[in-house]
């Protein structure tokens, strides 16, 4: 007798959802170390942060965004 694989344990191929969420993290990610460093340039050295940093700080709610979006699409595919 053949066994065959459930459902639950068949890898299932990626979506576009996923790389959606992959990417939401990697801007939130990198926006939320861009928001320490300019809380720590202060304190580290004399100097203000430069506009560079608070420019890549923005990908901060960027990623919080892409990610309720990436959420709110695989919940829509899982119904």
């Amino acid at each position: 007798m053949a066994h065959e694989p459930t459902p639950s344990s068949t890898p299932h191929a990626p979506r576009k959802s996923d790389g959606l969420l992959r990417i939401a993290l990697a801007l939130f990610a990198i926006g939320f170390v861009a928001i320490v460093a300019i809380f720590l340039t202060p304190v580290v050295s004399d100097s203000e942060p430069g506009l560079v940093l608070y420019l890549i700080a923005l990908a901060c709610p960027i990623g919080f965004l892409l990610g309720i979006v990436a959420a709110l699409r695989q919940g829509r595919r899982a119904r």
